[in-house]
């Protein structure tokens, strides 16, 4: 057995590839579109990990999606916290759990899918802003 993908739907499929793409910094590796079943699937991944993929589905017909609690999260390893951190807020990404402790952090994508980020290596040193900042909303 070998593990392949988790699918999200995504309501917006330009905002979701600038935040999966542009923001967090995954890869799109192919797509398909479905002309009869009115579809569209994205298989992202990080970087040289294209064993752990995302595919992002985007229903052409608009539908309401709900937060889907039960479905939990994606989880990265990143290179720097902060800096990542730093980049998403400066985007207007809130960061709904703040790297306080220097190691983990999570934030959510334009449809409310928890992300969970996660220093690579040792946790980094706490700093400021991080340090301080308060949590919001849930993840």
């Amino acid at each position: 057995m070998k593990y392949l993908h988790t699918m999200v739907r995504v309501s917006d499929l330009d905002a979701s590839l600038n935040f999966y793409c542009k923001l967090l910094g995954l890869e799109e590796l192919r797509r398909k579109d479905s002309e009869a079943g009115r579809f569209t699937l994205v298989f992202l991944a990080a970087p040289g990990d294209e064993d752990a993929q995302v595919e992002l589905t985007y229903n052409w017909d608009p539908e309401e999606y709900g937060e889907g609690r039960n479905f939990g999260h994606l989880a990265y390893q990143v290179e720097d916290i902060y800096a990542l951190c730093q980049k998403l807020k400066d985007a207007g990404v809130t960061i709904n759990r703040p790297p306080r402790d220097g190691h983990m952090a999570f934030v959510r994508s334009p449809d409310n899918i928890s992300i969970e980020l996660l220093q690579k290596g040792e946790p980094l040193a706490p700093k400021e802003p991080w340090a301080s900042m308060q949590s919001v909303g849930h993840w």
